[in-house]
């Protein structure tokens, strides 16, 4: 879709497409807002010709009467939508944000995490010309999904910050502007938000689920093999967020269902012994995953990332809080790993 300013000041909007269907005529017109959030026909645009896949319009004004200069045109708060036909409205052949709705080409994006392997995804956030954001939901599945950015790591929880669209039939697109307590929030903001997404199915189910902004993974990881006690075997991971914040991640096979197993980082190795220095959320049994966002040690003192791949310390994961003389696995880390 092209506009061209001419001597006299109208405007010509031109629309060329490729798939059209000979001798037919897809009616075309300029709406408010964007296509994400949906908006009143704002301007006519003459139907598109099936045959050659053309439309030029010259306009001076919105339907309503309004003058409109090419000027405000490219800054228009706007999408176009391009229809089947004028009998069927409802089913879109193209659409478009223009105007100050314009993505630039920026974009950020982050892989979902699911129990399921079945569910497999991905969550983008896409840049606008006016510094506003395009989030867009791409996720294996059908039905209808709620779908929230939530603040802090998922580790950590956090309540909703931002509502989006419902997922329907893997698919979502939202415009972000505020967040729900109506404080502005623009694309360079979100990409340093502190939070994560989840998308939720039947009674509130948790599907999946990814960190983003700041708390998203920079791809530097470390893993550390768990030893095999009483029939358990595992890994944990400690992952780099953009932040510096440390993801630890413990997967163990063969733990048993309701069970709740507490887990801690201590001070030297394993085979020397030392006190707890961090405490990790529990292993849950049906899973046998913990996940934990570190920042910092029990006594108060920051840790990065960088200082817990060499720190001195080792994993304990316990039978259970009535039982920690028990071990369920347990694994040196970091400079003795």
């Amino acid at each position: 879709m092209t506009f061209a300013k001419f001597d006299d000041n109208s405007i010509s909007i031109t629309i060329d497409l490729n798939g059209t269907t000979a001798s037919a005529s897809q009616p075309a017109h300029i709406h408010n807002n964007t296509a994400a959030e949906g908006g009143g026909i704002a301007i006519d645009i003459t139907s598109v010709d099936g045959t050659t896949g053309e439309s030029v319009t010259v306009i001076t004004q919105t339907n309503d009467g309004v003058a409109i200069t090419y000027e405000q045109l490219i800054d228009f708060d706007g999408y176009v939508n391009i229809h089947n036909s004028a009998d069927d409205l409802g089913t879109l052949l193209a659409q478009g944000d223009i105007g100050q709705n314009k993505l630039t080409g920026e974009f950020t994006e982050y892989e979902f995490l699911s129990d399921d392997p079945n569910v497999s995804g991905t969550f983008s956030f896409w840049e606008r010309v006016n510094g506003e954001t395009l989030a867009i939901v791409d996720i294996e599945g059908d039905g209808d999904r709620d779908s929230h950015i939530h603040g802090n790591s998922a580790a950590e929880g956090g309540g909703i910050l931002i509502d989006l669209n419902h997922v329907v039939a893997g698919k979502s697109k939202t415009n972000v502007s505020v967040k729900n307590d109506d404080t502005p929030i623009t694309y360079d903001e979100l990409l340093e938000f502190d939070g994560y997404l989840n998308i939720h199915g039947d009674a509130g189910a948790l599907i999946a689920q990814t960190d983003i902004g700041q708390n998203a993974l920079t791809g530097n990881s470390v893993v550390y093999p768990l030893d095999r006690i009483a029939g358990v075997t595992g890994t944990v991971t400690f992952a780099e967020r953009n932040n510096g914040e440390t993801l630890v991640r413990i997967q163990l096979i063969g733990t048993q269902a309701g069970n709740n197993h507490p887990c801690h980082i201590h001070n030297n190795d394993a085979a020397t012994g030392g006190n707890i220095a961090v405490d990790l959320n529990n292993v849950n049994g049906n899973t046998g995953r913990s996940v934990s966002n570190v920042t910092q040690l029990n006594n108060g003192t920051p840790i990065d990332y960088a200082g817990m791949i060499n720190y001195n310390g080792y994993i304990n994961v316990h039978t259970s809080s009535t039982n920690l003389g028990t071990l369920v696995a347990q694994g040196d880390i970091g400079s003795n790993g």
